[in-house]
């Protein structure tokens, strides 16, 4: 297979992707890895023991941490007008790594709602999402998944030359339309709308149950507000993080592959960049589950501005 391939659309041309967007994803990246590392930090360093629900944490942070490998690349990409300068090889890598760190936030943050779900609403019965030695498998299995789902790419995903410019994984590579069709499809359910069903209903039961919680302990009081404030961050992740761009990539997919126009493919593609800015800001928002969650991460993390000063 050539490392670059002509596929040039002869219906529509590529759009023209405004500074504006990968200036944000700049500042949303850095600002991200800032978080980020302060959460990797904490979870390595300051937290000695670690529950079920850390695990998952954990996990979910270290998915953060591998957009940092993809975010280089993608920014330089659209700062070039869409044009990828890097070989085909790296294309696929960067596609690995955007999926990987797209379809782990989801995994992980589903995960985390049953097992806040269970930890609360039923805290006496047992199950196996309490034992850490079983949400360990779990999350090696959803690591598994990952690799797999994204490691396909290595063997179908390819560049092509598109109105004189090199294009990665964009809608207007012709000899791409049945791949970026099929693979949506394929993904679309049960990569996203069943995790994210999964977690609407365990955090819709969880609210109703934290919400008639009538509690006149202060360790009551704060598990209900805690139990909200994560529901909250949860909820607003998953809708502003991951609705925009399965819908606006469904949409192009579908627009594309049955050529229904060119006006509304390009309205199309501008709202799939704008919504990678929204996907890119998870990784500024999952801290904050972190904070919400434990009392140790807060007050580890509330202390990292007294660590720089002492360093210095």
């Amino acid at each position: 297979m050539n490392s670059t391939s002509s596929g040039n659309d002869t219906q529509c041309h590529s759009q023209v992707l405004h500074p504006f967007i990968p200036t944000l994803l700049t500042i949303i990246f850095v600002f991200g890895f800032i978080l980020n590392t302060a959460s990797l930090w904490i979870f390595w360093f300051h937290i000695k023991k670690w529950s079920s629900g850390m695990v998952l944490q954990f996990n979910l942070a270290l998915t953060d941490a591998i957009i940092t490998l993809a975010a280089p690349m993608m920014i330089t990409y659209f700062f070039l007008g869409n044009h990828w300068p890097f070989g085909n090889f790296l294309c696929q890598l960067n596609v690995f790594f955007l999926s990987t760190h797209l379809y782990g936030s989801i995994y992980f943050l589903a995960l985390i709602s049953i097992h806040r779900y269970l930890a609360i609403v039923h805290h006496h019965k047992k199950s196996n999402f309490k034992r850490k030695s079983f949400i360990i498998n779990i999350c090696l299995a959803a690591w598994l998944i990952l690799f797999f789902q994204g490691f396909v790419f290595f063997f179908s995903l390819r560049t092509t030359v598109v109105d004189n410019t090199i294009k990665c994984l964009n809608i207007h590579q012709g000899d791409m339309v049945h791949l970026f069709f099929y693979w949506n499809m394929l993904y679309l359910f049960p990569s996203f709308l069943l995790p994210f069903t999964i977690s609407l209903t365990c955090y819709v039961r969880l609210g109703g149950f934290v919400s008639k919680m009538t509690s006149n302990s202060l360790r009551g009081q704060v598990m209900r507000t805690r139990s909200l404030q994560i529901i909250t961050v949860s909820l607003v992740i998953f809708v502003i993080c991951f609705v925009p761009i399965h819908i606006s990539r469904t949409l192009g997919v579908i627009v594309k592959y049955f050529s229904i126009g060119c006006n509304l493919l390009h309205k199309v593609e501008t709202a799939y960049y704008i919504s990678w800015v929204f996907t890119a800001a998870n990784c500024c928002l999952d801290p904050l589950l972190y904070i919400f969650s434990t009392e140790i991460f807060y007050q580890s993390f509330t202390q990292i501005p007294s660590y720089i000063r002492w360093a210095k």
